[in-house]
């Protein structure tokens, strides 16, 4: 600090010109001068009464030993032993009698494809000679359906999806039957389902309901309201009152009832926040906030503070409007929040969708993940009227979440852990993946389709089994 500078704050510390300057002759800041004994100060000329003024209105920093805070000792918590849960499959009769019957047979079949068996055949009487058939036909079917050894699926997977996507429109957003809910559909939405992207840009869920609210529409209303976030703004008007520096609040009785709410929820709900707490009253069909002191910017805090408020609602869901199918309501949002619309009353949860992945795999696991990847691709590609083998996107999915997490199919994920540095280049950012391999001395024994392909050799798939075989035609003479 300069020397003015600190002769001016002594000045407005109500200390003298005169012993200012007195100071300065030996110190040049106001920590030095803190730091200074009284004797110091009346070798300087000053008297005691005026050193000691001097020290005190500058604030005398004594230097006193602080002890040693205390550690406290924190128990560590007790880590008992998590139970292991075990839920033993129970066999139904005829899921029992088509496993005994393929056993007798040497067939092996999955148990999910016995089990569908199984559902249908449940209530009918059957006799042996149909339950062999059944297992016979499944496992015709099941064996034609397999790929051979050595065969390129994952090209064939690339492929299938690739083509259509190509075929694909670019139109952003469909009504998805209900008017106003736009949701991404077309190859923006492909691009974000393989892309993994945490957030959907438009996010929006399905929301089927049951028991009296798929059958009552007020009910479903009611539904609805406790669903869709409900901000102050929505059901009343905020105004100014700079004279009386205070905020009024009018509620509008109509949207408030459509909404199941009344003055008191929204005095409660405003008490809550922090820049209004205790301040908040009702006079005369009207709600008042009146500021605690005489400030424009408090005044224009609170009210930043309050217009955004939440009185009732999930957070994230900005919308939700009711639609009729099959006879019964569900709710479509514009939003998503798949923890919380799980919680409420009358939602269907075992049949709750949401087109964010990753939300899914946060609130109900990666199988679940794996299984909406499968339907939004399979929904997406539907939409624009293409045709696609479910095996192909099933792979997708499961390359997607083999390791418990949802990768996305790019450099940052699936594409960008391949072991081969010329399929990591021909990928994306080719020079840096060179030159990274380079440094480190990466080794790449070209087993893929891509490598191969790059050097101009044969790829090292396929089954192998075709040949040509070329007959000359023999001449007039021959």
């Amino acid at each position: 600090m300069a020397k003015k500078d600190t002769l001016k704050a002594l000045v407005n510390r109500d200390i003298s010109e005169e012993v200012a300057e007195l100071l300065l002759s030996k110190y040049n800041t106001l920590s030095a001068i803190s730091a200074a004994s009284v004797e110091e100060l009346i070798e300087l000329g000053l008297s005691e009464e005026a050193a000691e003024s001097a020290l005190s209105k500058i604030g005398k920093r004594t230097t006193r030993a602080v002890p040693a805070k205390s550690k406290k000792t924190i128990p560590e918590p007790k880590s008992e032993p998590m139970e292991e849960v075990f839920r033993i499959r129970t066999f139904s009769q005829a899921e029992t009698k088509l496993r005994d019957v393929a056993d007798r047979l040497g067939i092996f079949l999955p148990m999910k494809i016995i089990a569908d068996i199984a559902s249908v055949i449940e209530k009918a009487d059957l006799s042996d000679e149909i339950y062999e058939k059944l297992i016979s036909t499944a496992n015709r079917m099941y064996t034609s359906h397999l790929m051979d050894k050595n065969e390129s699926t994952g090209v064939m997977a690339a492929h299938s999806l690739g083509e259509p996507g190509t075929q694909m429109n670019m139109r952003t957003f469909h009504y998805a039957g209900v008017a106003n809910i736009n949701v991404t559909q077309g190859l923006p939405r492909l691009i974000e389902i393989v892309d993994a992207r945490r957030v959907p840009s438009t996010p929006s869920m399905e929301i089927p309901l049951i028991g009296i609210a798929a059958e009552d529409e007020s009910v479903a209303r009611h539904v609805a309201s406790e669903i869709e976030a409900t901000s102050l703004l929505d059901i009343a008007s905020v105004e100014t009152d700079i004279t009386n520096m205070r905020l009024v609040i009018t509620p509008n009785t109509r949207k408030m009832a459509q909404r199941g709410l009344d003055t008191d929820d929204i005095v409660e709900k405003l008490n809550k926040v922090k820049a209004v707490r205790g301040m908040v009253k009702v006079a005369d069909f009207q709600i008042v906030i009146t500021s605690d002191e005489p400030s424009y910017k408090k005044l224009q805090v609170m009210y930043d503070a309050v217009k955004g408020a939440k009185i009732k609602g999930i957070d994230g869901i900005t919308r939700a409007v009711l639609s009729k199918v099959g006879g019964s309501w569900k709710i479509i949002t514009e939003g998503s929040n798949l923890k919380e619309v799980l919680k409420i009353e009358g939602v269907n949860a075992n049949k709750v969708m949401t087109n964010s992945i990753l939300e899914v795999a946060d609130v109900l696991g990666i199988e679940a993940a794996r299984n909406s990847i499968i339907q939004e691709a399979k929904g997406t590609l539907g939409e624009a009227g293409l045709d696609v083998d479910i095996r192909h996107i099933m792979l997708v999915a499961d390359l997607m979440t083999n390791d418990g997490q949802v990768k996305a199919i790019g450099r940052h994920g699936v594409s960008g852990k391949k072991s081969s540095v010329l399929a990591r280049a021909a990928f994306e950012i080719t020079a840096a993946h060179l030159l990274h391999a380079a440094m480190v001395g990466e080794v790449d024994s070209l087993e893929g389709v891509t490598e191969n392909i790059i050097v101009g050799q044969p790829v090292t798939l396929g089954t192998g089994a075709v040949n040509l075989i070329y007959t000359p035609k023999k001449g007039e003479k021959e």
